[in-house]
């Protein structure tokens, strides 16, 4: 349930995350789509002025040769310039229209009966004048105007965009336009393909955020799986260990009693059977086996204080941690020859007691190995407080061994009892390091979090 719950708090912020970002996208995208949409119809918009200008261009260029030559009062050049105008015609609607400078039709191929008729005062359906709006752009150098105006093709009224110039000499507007209509047209599908682009955006997204949730909450599952099957592996050899490990200290103690003890206690049981027997007899030198007796119990009363303080150091609950550290090196010292020193740094809480004996078991069996595998000739070992977290350091200048060799070996550690070392102290979350290479020494480094450390002293 959990790890379960863990899980969720990885994904949730995941997904609100992606739905904060689609959100923000989509209240983007519609900003961005109005802006682009709004270039679109200026661009499309600035392409018909260009357009509409080369189509006036094409109708000037084909009626220049008769204006150019015609007099002021031309009639028959007048003339021929709208039969010419009249047949000129671009697309379905696209045609030319002759005004002259009082508002009377000249040409409209579209609508032939406005021709002969005065249109200066025509309004369109929103009140624009648009002969008279048509005509003072055209006398201002020309110019581009709006207004409604019937498409022959359709006979429906839509907006249209014209563009007129003047014949200067005759005092003619000459125009022609286009409907907005088919500029929409072209906006609208631009706005639907820039829609379908952007929809299909987010489906990408979408199906991508999808993916990457699945992702997530399928690799956190399959990821749960698997520590959930390693913490049981290692609960079964923790298990295992902790059967081999005592049946190893049940050995332990049976060869202490068998080779320490029992031995001792038969020296005793003898001597005191030898004192009975001469007390028996008569003799005067029963005080000598009986002293050798009392010497032998002593010697029982010691091993057992020995065995005892192995099985649970009370040294660390009568004297401290430090102390204890300090005397294990002297005792070390003076049973080996081996020249060990104890330093420490003074600590402002102490250490939770199970914590305690896991550094001292630790230090002991280093001092352990080092007796029985270094051939060392000094050892220093040293309890500290850092920044990230408490330390021991045990170092000798032995003989060492391969560290990587040892590593690839399969309970390569066990014998020496770096696995058991190991062990204790990730189980209060720490970490056990070795460096050591032949001829060259060893240091075993314990290093503990710091909340190991209880309330002041």
């Amino acid at each position: 349930m959990l790890r379960l719950k863990i899980l969720l708090l990885a994904v949730l912020p995941l997904f609100f995350a992606v739905s904060a970002i689609i959100f923000i996208l989509f209240f983007q995208s519609d900003n961005l789509i109005d802006e682009q949409l709004q270039r679109v119809e200026s661009n499309v918009i600035s392409a018909k002025h260009d357009e509409l200008r080369h189509y006036m261009n094409m109708a000037l260029t084909a009626v220049d040769h008769v204006y150019e030559n015609a007099k002021e009062d031309d009639q028959l050049a007048r003339e021929e310039v709208k039969a010419i105008l009249n047949k000129l015609t671009y697309g379905k609607d696209g045609y030319f229209f002759v005004y002259d400078g009082s508002g009377t039709g000249l040409v409209h191929p579209g609508q032939p009966e406005i021709v002969g008729l005065n249109w200066w005062g025509l309004q369109d359906s929103k009140g624009r004048l648009v002969i008279k709006e048509l005509t003072e752009r055209a006398r201002n150098g020309g110019g581009y105007y709006r207004y409604l105006w019937e498409k022959p093709s359709s006979n429906t009224v839509g907006e249209k965009l014209a563009y007129a110039v003047m014949l200067e000499k005759w005092d003619w507007m000459i125009g022609t336009g286009i409907y907005l209509d088919e500029i929409y047209e072209e906006i609208e599908a631009r706005k639907r393909e820039i829609k379908n682009r952007i929809q299909h955006t987010f489906m990408m997204i979408f199906w991508i955020a999808i993916f990457a949730l699945v992702a997530v909450f399928v690799s956190g599952l399959v990821i749960n799986a698997n520590e959930r099957k390693l913490a049981d592996t290692k609960l079964k050899e923790l298990t295992q260990r902790i059967v081999e490990f005592q049946e190893e200290e049940r050995g332990r103690v049976s060869r202490e009693l068998h080779d320490g003890i029992s031995q001792i206690l038969v020296s005793v049981k003898y001597s005191i059977e030898l004192a009975i027997d001469k007390i028996k007899a008569g003799a005067s030198d029963a005080i000598k086996p009986m002293e050798k007796g009392a010497k032998g119990l002593q010697e029982a009363i010691g091993e057992v204080r020995r065995i005892s303080r192995d099985l649970r150091p009370s040294v660390l609950d009568d004297i401290g941690l430090s102390a204890a550290l300090e005397a294990m090196c002297f005792e070390f010292g003076e049973r080996t020859g081996i020249k060990a020193t104890f330093q420490k740094h003074l600590f402002t809480k102490q250490l939770a007691p199970d914590v305690k004996t896991t550094l001292f078991r630790i230090a002991q069996e280093s001092l352990t190995n080092i007796e029985r595998h270094s051939g060392a000739s000094e050892v220093r070992l040293e309890l500290m407080k850092r920044v990230d977290g408490i330390r021991m350091v045990i170092s000798d200048d032995g003989v060492g061994f391969d560290v990587l060799r040892m590593e690839g070996r399969k309970n390569a550690f066990q014998g020496i009892g770096l696995r058991n070392m190991q062990e204790r102290i990730e189980f209060h979350g720490g970490e056990l390091t070795v460096w050591s290479s032949p001829d060259k020494g060893t240091v075993v480094e314990a290093k503990l979090p710091l909340r190991v450390l209880q309330d002041e002293i």
